[in-house]
């Protein structure tokens, strides 16, 4: 099973699972605990082969599918009996928890996309291709710090670029092969989610500095009606760390309406 940390507010409140994206862990959600805590139960997990979940069982898999990682937290909410939550996801994490709605509706309340991931524009493919290409010659953190200061390349935005660099630290380069391959279904299934909208409510946090990847949600949220976007001005793609309290705000808001 998964890594994972619980902050208990009630048994009868609401539950809200947050999901890091590729490279970091449940450290990442520091800045929410203090907000979020005081009115619900929370649930960080460490996905597989990050943070606390390093040594994963499933780790023995020659190859990752979003659908396996996405049932590793599934099997968390169970073990922990927990019948349904909000997810707050950021970046990759985003469509993980994203095909959990579409597979486990009954498990979610509300979603929250933080720099959500839901096209891969021309640039973005071509660092994939690059990391693809070179997974088994150049040393995984020289390709990932260099793949952060890309997504992430502004003075304003060097605290989360450094956040996940020194996550992705704990990864071993076997680890980072398997997350570099998974990016290889990445578009198809992504493209399903941009014409099949969720059932649940969602919310749409991006930084107006997100330059690969706002577009695609602007695009997206002008045609699902069950979504709306909010922009966080002078922010880029890890805006729950960059603007942690416009973040908080923003979101509270939202799981606090009917």
């Amino acid at each position: 099973m998964l890594n994972y940390k619980t902050f208990l507010h009630h048994p009868e409140a609401p539950w809200i699972t947050f999901v890091h994206g590729a490279g970091g862990s449940s450290t990442i959600w520091f800045k929410q605990i203090k907000t979020f805590a005081s009115h619900y139960n929370l649930l960080m997990v460490d996905l597989r082969g990050h943070g606390g979940s390093k040594h994963h069982k499933t780790q023995q898999s020659r190859r990752y599918n979003f659908a396996e990682i996405g049932d590793d937290i599934i099997e968390v909410l169970q073990h922990l009996q927990i019948e349904k939550s909000h997810f707050i996801g950021i970046s990759l994490g985003t469509v993980i928890i994203r095909d959990l709605a579409e597979r486990y509706p009954e498990k979610v309340i509300r979603l929250i996309m933080g720099g959500a991931v839901m096209k891969l524009n021309l640039r973005s493919r071509f660092l994939m291709n690059i990391a693809r290409f070179s997974k088994s010659i150049v040393p995984y953190m020289f390709l990932y710090s260099f793949f952060a200061f890309i997504v992430m390349p502004k003075k304003n935005h060097k605290e989360s670029r450094l956040l996940f660099i020194n996550e992705a630290k704990k990864l071993y380069q076997k680890e980072f092969k398997k997350w570099v391959t998974l990016f290889t279904t990445l578009n198809p299934l992504v493209a399903f989610f941009r014409i099949k909208e969720s059932a649940a409510k969602t919310l749409y946090v991006m930084g107006a500095e997100d330059y690969m990847f706002l577009p695609a949600i602007k695009k997206l949220t002008q045609h699902h009606t069950n979504a709306e976007l909010f922009i966080i001005p002078d922010c880029g793609h890890v805006v729950n760390v960059e603007q942690p309290e416009i973040f908080n705000q923003k979101v509270f808001s939202f799981l606090e309406r009917s």
